[in-house]
């Protein structure tokens, strides 16, 4: 079962809303979303939780880049709301090269259309390797720390943890009238 709500700082405080992430497809798209929802380029969090299993947060400021933390990687690995959040720069990996792929795809690696490739299968084992995700938490630890939740309490959160991030917030009550 999963949850996801956006949390917008405004000047009356917090404005939550549940959210739909069924159209959302890469990271861009969901810090596209979460700009919607604060006109004033206010901060906006969103936070995103699978029962037991793994909870996230993205927040975005203005336009800055979206920052990340995901309390365990793995988990998140292995659902499609995860995968999302779990990017290469976040994981440690080189970024896709799309330049390189576009060239593969035009087969001009000098062999005929039709003919297999040699080394085929060990580009298989090696993108297997290297879609290793690690246990435990990724991301940005310091994500909530000028909002009351330090490194330490992050990285202490489990079950509840949403709930627990809205209390120190001052906006339990708000994320409540979403779930």
């Amino acid at each position: 079962m999963y949850f996801a709500a956006l949390l917008a700082r405004t000047e009356d405080g917090w404005e939550a809303s549940d959210t739909e992430l069924d159209d959302v497809e890469t990271l861009s798209d969901l810090a596209d979303l979460a700009r919607e929802a604060s006109p004033d380029e206010d901060t906006v969090l969103v936070l995103i939780e699978q029962e037991d299993a793994w909870f996230g947060v993205v927040r975005v400021d203005g336009e800055d880049d979206p920052r990340i933390y995901v309390s365990d990687a793995a988990a998140a690995a292995r659902s499609s709301y995860g995968e999302i959040l779990l990017t290469d720069e976040l994981l440690g990996r080189e970024p896709a090269d799309d330049a390189a792929a576009d060239l593969d795809a035009l087969d001009l690696d000098g062999t005929e259309d039709g003919e297999p490739e040699d080394d085929a299968d060990d580009g298989e084992e090696d993108g297997g390797s290297a879609e290793a995700v690690p246990h435990g938490p990724v991301g940005d630890t310091g994500i909530l720390d000028d909002l009351g939740v330090s490194e330490k309490e992050l990285l202490s959160l489990s079950e509840d943890a949403l709930t627990e991030i809205a209390e120190a917030l001052g906006a339990s009550e708000t994320l409540e009238t979403v779930r």
